[in-house]
């Protein structure tokens, strides 16, 4: 027998169900794809291996009970391989089932939620088959695919899945004919055997239908809906716009499709930063603290031209294992010498998101108290280098609370502007000034313009940090039509000028490398909001405000809180947070200052004076009184009119500094500008609401960004606003209600 003819008999043999293998993991991981918000990137490796082996064991080995256990092998591999498995040694009594239940479970912990997803996944891919044979069964399985990306793609969310969707149709389509000659084989083997012998004949029809069926969904003209979704009537009714994908096939002209997460977020891949996002609200976790902070996660070293990853040195680490109780944290690059001050925080997670950190003002110092618990701690690593608090992968579960005590580091500029601060001679880890050979000479250029005038390292990185804050714009949707340089931070620096915190902090570490300083990328969570009392500062509904100095209080920190920051190295002091981001200002905690003894004074007491016997007189009458204050206050208003109405508006505003008036100024404008139609979210910052609103409203963006500025340094900076500024800030916020209406 010709083994290419029994080759191809084998292959052929039972096309059907081969066919309703492939079919049915196609339909499949199309859909998945609506789930590139929510899945880990290990999620969709274990899934997609899971499809695929399935079809090759169902569609090539004959027995269905030898497949069927390769399959579930297959599945536990795959976990195994892709979730950092680590095996567990038995411990306990080996006569007791439930030591073996310990043991087992301990294994399979560490697989989970994937274990499971996949193995739902295989179950559905199984019962789908079971549906092959029936044509009602494939138009049900394909119909309620498709329903539920269509629901996904145009009523209820964002996400794009034009593509998706026309795969399913084309494929269910495929698995029709597919299905229509299996059964002609069967009712007429014949008629099927003579069928081939004209092979095309049979399938240039089939071919044929499938290009008119796809070429009119993509070349016929296009016309506007005659029904409106309820979700764009809902939003248009709020007078927000709603993007329509009619027309161009869901190709957007402006951006190609990002498949990514597109949302803000805590990034779990840093190895190529750049693109945009939406930001999102949605909450992730409150923190009861001492101190107002930034809540430090991980950290990262090694530049590579496109983002951030773990240096050698960072993977090599030595690490502190099984914390206990109250133990004390010693991290490497804060010197004894320094002042610090205790920061206490309970972290209470919202979700059920899985982080390799716990989170916290840095360094962290001690763990009191993991889930509430009093006894003792979970399994922790403390990487004293990279001042992280790991989880070991093998964790079942994140925290739902935890309490920490970290040892913040006192922002002494005097102390960093001498001694040892002031050289250039660190013995850091040369890791930490690590940069491509292939970094554009223009970069180390203009790090070498920008510190040429700074004498320190600390006013080197000073200056750095103000260059990026004053001469580029924070934006979540960079134009990346302008990007044509191949590495990151050049790219941002000299060609989109406009980013979000990925891109200045990058830039910044950078730049702070170049001038030969040692740096590290840092991620984690801004401070969040703070619920306030609205009749303290008349401030409603403003989140994020301070009513006390440090900042003390419980925060609700959201997926738009996820940010980015940079630690620079100074020796004999160590490691010291920077904040380059346009916009934003870090929390610093700084050293008490003594007041200077007041001088003692004896009190004077006053010497005693007779009172004169006052003699009788005649009495003026009241209503005289009154009539003559009366025409006093009469010409008073005549002649001072206008420095009544200034002296009124300067009443209106209160008796504060002009920070005060200015951040109080800047609430009303915002409950003025609600009574005019435009809408705010009850959990958006003033930076997000003003945002927005400048969007919509784009003859009144340069006045809302003056604004803005205003308001955000009168409200974070540490200096006091000057008359000028304050009647500009005026004269913009008049305009505003002028041009409103």
């Amino acid at each position: 027998m010709n083994p290419s003819r029994g080759f191809v008999k084998w292959l052929t043999a039972d096309l059907y169900l081969k066919l309703s293998a492939l079919f049915t993991g196609i339909i499949i991981f199309q859909w998945i794809s609506c789930l590139g918000d929510y899945w880990w990137e290990e999620t969709f490796a274990v899934v997609n291996g899971l499809l695929l082996t399935t079809f090759l064991f169902v569609a090539f080995l004959p027995s269905k009970i030898m497949s069927g256990l390769l399959q579930l092998l297959a599945i536990l591999v795959l976990n195994i391989v892709f979730t950092d498995f680590q095996w567990v040694s038995f411990i306990g009594d080996k006569r007791k089932a439930a030591d073996w239940a310990d043991w087992a479970g301990s294994q399979f912990d560490q697989l989970s939620p994937i274990l499971w997803i996949s193995l739902a996944v295989w179950v559905i891919f199984r019962l789908i088959l079971v549906f092959r044979m029936k044509r009602i069964g494939i138009i049900v399985m394909v119909g309620l695919a498709l329903l539920s990306l269509t629901i996904m793609d145009s009523l209820f969310t964002p996400i794009y899945l034009w593509d998706e969707i026309a795969w399913i149709v084309f494929t269910g389509l495929a698995w029709l004919v597919a299905s229509h000659f299996s059964g002609f084989k069967q009712s007429h083997p014949d008629s099927w055997r003579h069928l081939l012998d004209y092979p095309l004949s049979l399938f240039l029809p089939v071919l044929l239908i499938f290009a008119i069926f796809m070429g009119a969904g993509l070349f016929v003209p296009t016309i506007k809906p005659i029904l409106t979704d309820p979700y764009t009537a809902w939003k248009e009714s709020r007078g927000e716009a709603v993007p329509s994908f009619v027309g161009d096939k869901g190709v957007s002209s402006s951006a190609p499709k990002n498949t990514g997460d597109s949302r803000s977020g805590y990034s779990r891949n840093d190895d190529e930063l750049g693109g945009g996002f939406k930001f999102d609200y949605s909450p992730v976790m409150t923190v009861t603290t001492t101190k107002r902070s930034y809540w430090r996660g991980e950290t990262k070293a090694f530049y590579n031209g496109s983002g951030w990853e773990e240096a050698r040195g960072e993977r090599q680490e030595e690490v502190v294992g099984s914390i206990a109780k109250d133990e004390q944290l010693q991290p490497i690059g804060q010197p004894d010498s320094v002042q610090t001050d205790k920061v206490e925080q309970t972290f209470t997670m919202l979700r059920d998101d899985k982080y390799p950190v716990l989170f916290g003002a840095g360094p962290i110092a001690s763990v009191v108290s993991v889930n509430d618990g009093e006894g003792s701690l979970p399994r922790l690593n403390w990487m004293p280098q990279s001042w992280e608090l790991r989880l070991p992968q093998r964790n079942a579960s994140y925290p739902k609370t935890y309490s920490i005590v970290s040892e913040v580091t006192l922002l002494d500029e005097p102390a960093l502007r001498e001694g040892k601060a002031a050289r250039d001679d660190s013995e850091m880890s040369p890791m930490y000034t690590q940069l491509p050979e292939e970094l554009p000479q223009r970069v180390r250029d203009l790090a070498a313009t920008i510190t040429k005038d700074a004498s320190t390292p600390y006013d080197k990185a000073k200056a750095i940090e103000a260059y990026l804050q004053l001469n580029y714009t924070y934006t979540n949707e960079p134009d990346l039509t302008k990007k044509e340089s191949s590495d990151f931070v050049d790219s941002f620096l000299f060609e989109l000028r406009e980013g979000y915190c990925d891109y200045f902090s990058t830039a910044m570490a950078v730049l702070t490398r170049a001038s030969g300083i040692p740096a590290r990328w840092v991620k984690g969570y801004a401070p969040g909001a703070m619920a306030v009392d609205p009749s303290m500062m008349g401030m409603e509904g403003t989140p994020g405000l301070d009513l006390n100095p440090d900042g003390s209080g419980t925060y609700t920190v959201r997926n738009a809180d996820a940010h980015s920051w940079v630690e620079v190295y100074f020796d004999g002091y160590g490691w010291l947070p920077f904040e380059p981001t346009a916009g934003f200002l870090y929390p610093y905690l700084l050293p008490e200052e003594k007041a200077a003894p007041l001088p003692e004074v004896e009190p004077e007491v006053p010497a005693a004076v007779d009172e004169p016997v006052a003699a009788e007189s005649f009495k003026m009458p009241v209503w005289v009184y009154i009539a003559g204050a009366a025409v006093i206050a009469a010409l008073i208003v005549l002649f001072r009119l206008r420095a009544i109405l200034a002296a009124l508006r300067r009443y209106r505003r209160g008796t504060g500094t002009i920070n005060e008036m200015i951040v109080k100024e800047t609430n009303r404008l915002i409950k003025y500008c609600r009574k005019k139609g435009l809408d705010r979210q009850a959990n958006e910052t003033v930076r997000e609401t003003m945002t927005h609103w400048s969007g919509r409203l784009t003859f009144l963006q340069s006045e809302f960004k003056v604004v803005l500025g205003t308001f955000e340094k009168a409200m974070y900076s540490s200096q006091m606003l000057t008359q000028e500024e304050a009647d500009r800030f005026d004269s913009n916020v008049k305009l505003i209600r002028e041009r409103i209406g």
